[in-house]
């Protein structure tokens, strides 16, 4: 637990470098051996039941652990992740004063017609660095709230993937803010880790994945009237996911993760929590399962918690308005949370620069893997071979060189076993609903990368 006196000490160093930030934040921008199966931790929020490694014997012949996958390549990406960018882009939202819906449209400064047009213009700076790689454009609807009618823009750009068919990502963040008084436009509002921090993580990506090509299309969206509702994400879901029958793989809420501490001092500052709708086999908890798989594989040591509710009690998030209507989507949220929603004093002060950076650093490797890695195995079937033995097995991957099997163990919510093989199935007596309740594939190309996991099978 911090002392007080370092707190202070450090909220005041972080006043002075945001001020010196904010000056020039428009400009910014405007990341044959024995094999062992490698046994993985499960977090959750309750207790667990622990895993241990199982020995040589017990594997299949033809197995090895899987080997180590953060190579330079990746921690060179990661380290693309530039806090002082992150810090400026919270700074320059929060000093909006306030983004409610019902605030100035029109004013340079202030309100959320100034933080539309600040998203709008790192888009534009990064449309033009990485020469159209990364195109931006708005989505305009109608809001009617506290009797106001107004015209509200989901700022959104794409990064288009070079393989067809390979689907589409989406990184979203709401970059409106409230006061405690939910129809107040005109109270200091800076929601600076609600939702700054989202926005500024979602930028930051969109600046280091627009320098390279990838595989599948990647969308950044700045949801407006999140907080009125998720009014923004619903519309969109509605007139441009569905409309233009968009094929939305998997919708990433970046909601609320720029702190580490709770305000009893208590401080978690290797974790994100992740939220996604039930039951525990639909599209957006396997989506949860999936990426605490890559984030163990690839990420820089933060756990992503898998959390077997849609969001904390009585909250929501714009990912709720991609499940509803049967889109994969799950929400990154913050370890703890130090203010209540809508709090004037959820100021850029109270961030923790070195948890937001290392957030979306987390962020930045499951996307990579998932948009970069190669494509899931398909065609996968389970079949008994005789002498107790099964066999798994699946259509090669043209650029694989190998393949990894994520196993899940009664009671646990997330995949806790692995291991590779070379050839396109693996015949093992561990497949039986005993010791693992369902699996998954996912190829691995030359590189070291490993894909999105396919679709989990259950074993009888």
């Amino acid at each position: 637990m911090r002392s007080m006196e370092k707190r202070h000490h450090t909220r005041a160093l972080l006043f002075i470098c945001w001020m010196a930030f904010v000056l020039i934040a428009c400009n910014l921008g405007t990341s044959e051996e024995q094999p062992i199966l490698e046994a993985r931790p499960s977090p959750t929020p309750a207790p667990t039941i622990g895993y241990s490694p199982l020995g040589p014997a017990e594997l299949p012949g033809q197995a090895a652990a899987v080997s180590n996958l953060r190579g330079a390549e990746l921690l060179n990406l990661l380290n693309e992740v530039e806090t002082d960018r992150l810090i400026a882009h919270i700074g320059t939202l929060q000093s909006f004063h306030t983004r409610h819906v019902n605030s100035p449209k029109d004013n340079g400064s202030r309100g959320i017609g100034a933080a539309q047009r600040y998203i709008e213009s790192q888009f534009e700076q990064i449309q033009n660095e990485s020469q159209g790689a990364l195109q931006y454009f708005t989505h305009p609807f109608e809001l009617v709230y506290n009797g106001e009618t107004t015209l509200q823009h989901n700022v959104v750009a794409t990064i288009t993937g070079t393989e067809p068919n390979a689907g589409v990502i989406l990184l979203g963040a709401h970059y409106d803010s409230v006061y405690l008084n939910l129809d107040d436009a005109e109270a200091f509002a800076p929601g600076a880790d609600d939702n700054g921090s989202g926005v500024a993580i979602l930028i930051e990506l969109a600046r280091i994945l627009s320098k390279r090509p990838h595989r599948m299309t990647i969308m950044f969206v700045a949801f407006s009237a999140e907080e009125v509702g998720r009014v923004g994400s619903r519309r969109f879901v509605e007139e441009y996911i569905k409309r233009l029958n968009i094929p939305l793989v998997a919708m990433f809420n970046l909601d609320t993760l720029g702190s580490n501490n709770d305000k009893q001092g208590n401080v978690q500052d290797n974790l994100i929590r992740v939220f996604s709708a039930g039951p525990d086999n639909s599209p957006s908890r396997q989506l949860a399962r999936m990426v605490n798989f890559m984030a163990f594989n690839y990420g820089p040591g933060t756990d992503l918690v898998i959390y077997e509710e849609i969001d904390r009690e009585g909250r929501y998030g714009d990912h709720e308005s991609f499940s509803e209507s049967g889109y994969a989507a799950i929400r990154f949220i913050e370890s703890l949370e130090e203010h209540v929603n809508g709090d004037p004093e959820d100021i850029v002060q109270d961030i923790e620069p070195a948890y937001l950076a290392q957030n979306a650093k987390t962020l930045l490797a499951v996307v990579t893997a998932m948009a970069d890695g190669p494509r899931p195995p398909r065609n996968i079937s389970l079949r008994d071979v005789g002498g107790g033995l099964r066999r798994v097995v699946w259509e090669p991957v043209p650029d694989a060189v190998s393949y990894v099997i994520a196993l899940r163990s009664p009671g646990s919510t997330i995949f806790n076993q692995q291991f590779e093989v070379t050839d396109n199935f693996v015949d093992w007596d561990g497949f039986n609903s005993a010791r693992f309740v369902s699996f998954a594939v996912a190829a691995k190309d030359a590189n070291g990368l490993i894909g999105p996991l396919s679709a989990e099978y259950t074993i009888p």
